[in-house]
């Protein structure tokens, strides 16, 4: 397959356009704060005796402390609740992600795992319609299933970059879509804000079916474009097993990459504070920040779109600060400003100065993870295996965030205020910094040589 064909990258790029949508409207924006909501308003009353007349008044002091839901029989609070429901479903991604690469590898076939998590995401996605705190269990099962969908897709949908383009323009191009993406969703919000606005807060359910049918409609750009079998494998029987045999003789010689994998363990703990953040920030905006009586919902929105705006500008000025000074260098740039991040964050209590925090996230936010993609992308060696190398990548992104997400839930649970849960992250932001410094700058050939 002829690397650089325009056509071909636009449809890579498209699947960005259609996919951040839920990384904005179900992670970030509108599905935590309408979880928040709904869950209080049914648990209010149980846990602290305030009548639904009263839960306007209620649902924006954040000093009467956390409501308690009931799930399968555990009293946990609904942020809680959250966190450990997605830690649950990135370490159902971490299991099943390198065996299906070995697999996807094997056969050819990632543009079918892609079509496949890409469904199974979308479904889940408009299954959240039915979102009701009566039956958490079904509600929250939705969210799990969703989630996996999303991230799954994802390892399949990476392993494409190193074999539609050259490695020169690995960083422009993960650069792009990243802005696409930023893009593609600030647009679905802003239609979801002018429904949850112009017509009214209870008909935010609706958003939830824009997402699955955003997701799925744009994706067949991506399906339409993108080839199937680059390299015309020809699979036979036993392919579960042979493709395990695949990614274990893949892992082999992972080992072997001295460059690429000190950068994915550096990787891994940056990665786990930033996909934290962006999961649960949120809820921490929802809880602690003083905002006006009635104006909670649509400040944090503004603020959502604020990082949006800035992730998009973020990722291109990145792409280029990278061409100048190397992808080492800008990522420890970035890192370091996350650091500051969190410890401002400990501090904020006004919307004020939760903008100047959202600002900042934004610069960073789509740089760090556009830089992140395309260094991994660079370090590869010469080989067939994207998916199964990629897979390593993946799973370390998830079961980071699993340790990411369980951690933040932990230390709420244990100190009982989700400010020391902000200010523990930038501990993996540290890690990660003090790892990027041992990541050498070349990779000898030997070591990264496949063997045929």
């Amino acid at each position: 397959m002829e690397k650089g064909n325009k056509k071909i990258i636009r449809g890579w790029i498209a699947y960005d356009w259609a996919n951040s949508v839920y990384n904005l409207v179900i992670s970030s924006a509108i599905f935590p704060i309408f979880f928040d909501n709904v869950t209080k308003k049914k648990y209010a009353t149980d846990t602290f005796g305030i009548k639904e007349s009263e839960y306007a008044l209620f649902a924006f002091d954040s000093e009467k402390g956390n409501v308690m839901v009931d799930y399968f029989g555990f009293n946990l609070s609904s942020s809680v609740l959250y966190s450990l429901v997605l830690s649950a479903s990135f370490l159902l991604v971490s299991f099943l992600s390198p065996l299906l690469s070995g697999v996807a590898d094997y056969s050819g076939s990632k543009k079918k795992f892609i079509k496949f998590f890409c469904y199974l995401g979308a479904f889940s996605c408009m299954t959240l319609f039915f979102f009701d705190a009566n039956h958490l269990e079904w509600g929250m099962l939705s969210v799990f299933m969703a989630s996996i969908g999303y991230w799954n897709s994802l390892v399949f949908y990476n392993a494409f970059l190193p074999e539609i383009a050259d490695v020169k323009d690995h960083d422009r191009i993960s650069a792009k879509g990243f802005t696409m993406g930023y893009l593609g969703s600030m647009l679905l919000l802003l239609i979801c804000l002018g429904i949850i606005m112009g017509i009214g807060k209870e008909y935010t359910k609706y958003c939830f079916l824009l997402v699955g049918l955003w997701w799925v409609g744009f994706s067949q750009i991506t399906y339409r474009s993108l080839p199937n079998n680059v390299y015309n494998k020809k699979p036979g029987n036993g392919v579960l097993w042979k493709g395990f045999r695949e990614l274990r003789i893949v892992f082999k010689e992972f080992k072997k990459t001295k460059r690429l994998k000190r950068y994915l363990i550096s990787f891994f703990f940056f990665n786990t504070g930033v996909q934290t953040v962006m999961l649960m920030a949120t809820i921490f905006a929802n809880k602690e920040i003083a905002w006006p009586q009635g104006s909670g919902t649509t400040g944090l929105i503004v603020a959502i779109l604020l990082i949006q705006i800035l992730g998009a500008i973020g990722a291109f000025t990145m792409s280029r600060i990278s061409e100048k000074i190397g992808n080492i260098r800008t990522l420890f740039i970035s890192v370091s400003i996350w650091i500051a991040i969190c410890v401002f964050a400990y501090f904020i209590k006004t919307p004020f100065e939760f903008y100047i925090l959202a600002s900042a996230v934004g610069l960073v936010m789509g740089g760090v993870q556009a830089i992140a993609r395309s260094t991994y992308s660079k370090f590869l060696p010469e080989t067939t295996d994207h998916a199964s190398y990629f897979s390593f990548y993946d799973v370390s992104e998830k079961i980071g965030i699993v340790l990411g997400t369980f951690f933040f839930g932990l230390m709420e649970y244990w100190t009982g205020s989700i400010r020391y849960s902000v200010l523990a992250v930038g501990f993996f932001f540290v890690f990660g910094l003090l790892f990027l410094l041992f990541v050498p700058k070349e990779e000898t050939i030997q070591e990264a040589k496949i063997p045929t």
